[in-house]
């Protein structure tokens, strides 16, 4: 029986916490009433399953008797899990921010009874320790100003509400002109480490938007500079610590500036969009390491995320109590699980080393010199192997906790991905693995056209946020480009037809990150920034313009203007946290389409698509066309027919559309980006 009121919730982070002597409750009414019927302050805490310093305060504190007696005397105390409720957590750390606390997790923050911030920490220790006070005399201090400084927490909220205000309510329309897409990467680009990659300094993130843009102002200009912080990047990415040379998949950032010792937690949507950029760079360059890391990541996902046909959110850093004990060996481990076979050599291609490379241990690597270029056939079967037997030594340790909870956003995030690398890489299991994942997702989120953001354990959690439906829908239209079942763009349509209706800010324009008709909160955010996931608002451009080059419907055209409009003036300053909307600008500025005209079955047809999907073309939306169904009137592919009773490529820009084509070689060679050297393909 739960010591407080957690037992019923089905978060896996909320869980652990459901034996603390806390009176812990989720948010909800109940305990917002709670708190006003017996004008104490609300404690909030805010963490997530990964999260290592969340399982520290938790041990520390919330399990100490103490501690809890003290929390429950004072306080209304609320645990919020970040990943189930990522409004809560967007509207609190901006309020410990307009504190001058620089907010992460765990979030501690102190409320008045209706919700209001007027204290904010973060992870504070049970005794001092650091420069840091001790919790409890936090949790004193912070009961004392509620009870005695009235006035002070007014001005306090007063402030933190100017801050909402400004970030969330001003009108940020302003000019916009193509030539600022060129400017953003530039601007990206001198703040990237040229040696190692990634922004400049630690910790260091992979900052997958920002690498995209630079990736595009490559293909633009061909400029080479933008094409070695990208390389230098996805080198980090690929060979660094950062990512699990055992198991596969992508740890959340790197502590250092070379991508050598992972915070080692791992992400649902961090591997997404790794899958993406490398198939995005894998299509210019054919590197094969690009195409081995997209696939050890979906291996990983298939065999240690899955939860049914869906995805899990994330895997803990911890196991045993210690951060990356699962994921790091000795010297010894290493001559034990390889006993047979050539284990010297294996050492010497990931660094590994009696005194280690972190805390005495090694965390496997293969950064230096030539990393990526290619192994000769023997070395790499070999390799293969040896990998093999260390997963399979590693699978007898205690694993990090898996929260296992299902989140709208994230999975069609990896939905996504698998749909587009499927057809990249033309295999048929990763596509049908997309197509079974959203069907997963509809049945146990979906509702009508409208989505719930969370489900665990046969039960859905809180209506959906903009997130959810522009990363269903995003995952939609890949699946329609994938495989040409429109059932898909249907989806996509109606998914955008629920952000227009229900998130549409009808006074500044863009999308509200939750709906109409949600529970209220103190403030309703609209948010054009990425975080570690792409906003709402920067999808939906990429998206509304694909959806108008896919169906010439002007309702996607004229929304996607006044959502490009509605965020123009904070473009020119804020171009590093804007990534997507970037992206979704120099979409709708390229207007790329490519238009084939040719039986669905024919393998003709299909040596077209493959063309295309053969080129790293990251604003080209691709339609099929069976002869008998043609586009609708006004598209500028209508009325163009099959040359020569062959399937017939057409490449569209904005209204105008080339001569056809008919060879697979001269499209592929048509849509170039940038044109390569004499001498390559």
């Amino acid at each position: 029986m739960s010591r407080n009121k957690l037992d019923a919730e089905t978060s896996p982070y909320l869980l652990l916490h459901k034996e603390n002597p806390v009176d812990w409750r989720a948010w909800d009414e109940d305990a917002l009433n709670e708190a006003q019927g017996s004008n104490k302050p609300i404690l909030l805490s805010i963490g997530y399953t990964a999260c290592h310093w969340c399982h520290v305060m938790n041990e520390e504190s919330f399990a100490d008797p103490e501690t809890a007696a003290l929390m429950n005397e004072l306080f209304v105390n609320i645990k919020v899990d970040r990943e189930e409720r990522p409004d809560l957590d967007q509207i609190y750390q901006t309020a410990a921010n307009a504190l001058g606390n620089n907010g992460g997790w765990p979030l501690t923050m102190f409320l008045t009874p209706q919700g209001e911030p007027y204290f904010a920490g973060t992870y504070f220790p049970k005794e001092e320790r650091f420069g840091q006070p001790a919790f409890r005399r936090v949790l004193q201090e912070a009961a004392r100003i509620y009870r005695e400084q009235p006035e002070p927490i007014a001005n306090t909220i007063a402030r933190v509400q100017q801050s909402y205000a400004n970030l969330w309510s001003r009108d940020l329309r302003g000019q916009i002109d193509a030539g600022i897409v060129d400017q953003a990467a530039l601007n990206i680009g001198r703040r990237f480490d040229v040696f190692f990659g990634g922004l400049t300094g630690a910790p260091k993130f992979p900052s997958f938007g920002l690498v995209e843009l630079l990736w595009r102002g490559y293909l633009r200009s061909g400029a080479e500079q933008f094409a070695q912080l990208v390389q230098a990047t996805s080198g980090g990415l690929c060979m660094g610590g950062i990512y699990d040379h055992v198991g596969g998949g992508l740890h959340r950032y790197s502590v250092d500036e070379r991508w050598l010792v992972p915070h080692f937690e791992k992400m649902l949507y961090d591997n997404a969009q790794l899958i993406d950029l490398l198939t995005l760079i894998w299509q210019h360059n054919r590197l094969p390491i690009y195409r081995e890391r997209a696939e050890a990541t979906i291996s990983w996902v298939f065999r240690e995320m899955m939860v049914e046909q869906g995805f899990a959110s994330s895997l803990d850093a911890d196991s045993e109590g210690e951060e990356g004990k699962y994921y790091v060996w000795t010297e010894a481990e290493i001559d034990v699980a390889l006993a047979g076979t050539f284990a010297k050599k294996f050492k010497s291609v990931y660094h590994v080393t009696r005194e280690g490379n972190w805390q005495g241990v090694n965390i496997l690597n293969r950064m230096g010199p030539n990393a990526t270029l290619p192994l000769s056939e023997a070395d790499d079967a070999m390799l293969r192997r040896q990998r093999e037997m260390l997963l399979a030594a590693r699978q007898k340790r205690v694993p990090p906790i898996r929260d296992d909870k299902v989140l709208a956003d994230w999975n069609g995030m990896m939905i996504a991905a698998l749909a587009n690398a499927g057809n990249v890489f033309r295999n048929t299991a990763w596509t049908t693995a997309a197509i079974r994942a959203f069907e997963f997702v509809e049945r146990v989120l979906g509702d009508g056209d409208r989505l719930y953001h969370s489900w665990r354990n046969g039960k859905r959690h809180h209506i959906g946020f903009a997130d959810d439906y522009a990363h269903m829908a995003r995952a939609a239209f890949t699946l329609w480009e994938a495989t040409n079942d429109k059932q898909y763009i249907e989806r996509a349509q109606a998914w955008a037809h629920v952000l227009n209706d229900h998130f549409w800010d009808g006074q500044n324009g863009g999308y509200f990150y939750t709906s109409d008709d949600s529970d209220p909160l103190i403030v309703r955010s609209r948010m054009v920034f990425d975080q570690a996931t792409p906003s709402a608002n920067g999808v939906m451009v990429s998206l509304l313009g694909k959806l108008h080059l896919a169906t010439w419907q002007n309702i996607y055209r004229d929304r996607c203007n006044a959502l490009i409009d509605a965020f123009s003036g904070e473009a020119p300053r804020a171009y590093l946290s804007m990534a997507s909307f970037f992206a979704g600008l120099e979409l709708v500025i390229t207007g790329l389409q490519i238009v084939i005209v040719g039986p669905l079955t024919s393998p003709k047809t299909h040596e077209l698509v493959n063309a295309v999907m053969g080129r790293s073309l990251p604003n080209r939306t691709l339609l099929v066309v069976d002869p008998d169904q043609p586009v609708s009137e006004g598209h500028p592919a209508y009325g163009k027919k099959m040359e020569n009773g062959q399937p017939t490529a057409y490449i569209c820009q904005r209204s105008t559309c080339s001569a056809p084509i008919t060879n697979p070689v001269t499209l592929s060679q048509a849509l170039q980006l940038p044109p390569r050297a004499a001498g390559q393909a």
